[in-house]
């Protein structure tokens, strides 16, 4: 069975992670897709949140599951037995960025392989940041999440 890892922050899970995702699950036998707490992002949704959503958007892939780790992210993946780290890249800048923790990922890990996925064009401009920032300002976020990501976020920045 090839597993493969999708990492991330996930606050919110944009459809952008999510075809990342989908592609992914045609790819390997199994996809994990671990959340980490990365507190330097000042995440909006707790972990279990975020594995909540990542739950509902993806119910309708039966080789997906949803997991969070903590520490590095090759000691989870060799924990796991998973044979590669699964990355979607949207433009240059995430290019530089991953292709760097790749390398240094390679050299703690020699049996983990590092997958990169182009996102699909409408997803190149998407980000987590910039969906909270629209939805926190009232704008119109259809387009960038799914329908259960939306009523979480506007659970959130409702106003009491």
């Amino acid at each position: 069975m090839r597993l493969a890892i999708y990492p991330g922050t996930f606050d919110p899970i944009t459809n952008g992670h999510l075809d990342i995702i989908e592609r992914g699950a045609q790819l390997f036998d199994r996809l994990t897709v671990a959340v980490t707490n990365n507190l330097s992002k000042n995440p909006v949704f707790t972990v279990q949140e975020r594995m909540d959503m990542i739950r509902g958007v993806t119910s309708h892939l039966p080789n997906v599951e949803v997991d969070s780790f903590s520490g590095l992210l090759v000691d989870y993946a060799g924990s796991r037995g998973a044979g590669a780290l699964l990355r979607g890249l949207r433009a240059i800048s995430d290019f530089e960025y991953e292709f760097q923790m790749a390398l240094v990922n390679r050299k703690l890990a020699h049996g983990i392989a590092t997958v990169f996925l182009m996102a699909h064009e409408k997803y190149t401009y998407l980000n987590s940041t910039i969906v909270k920032e629209v939805a926190k300002l009232g704008g119109d976020v259809d387009s960038f999440i799914h329908p259960l990501v939306k009523e979480r976020l506007r659970q959130k920045f409702e106003k009491p």
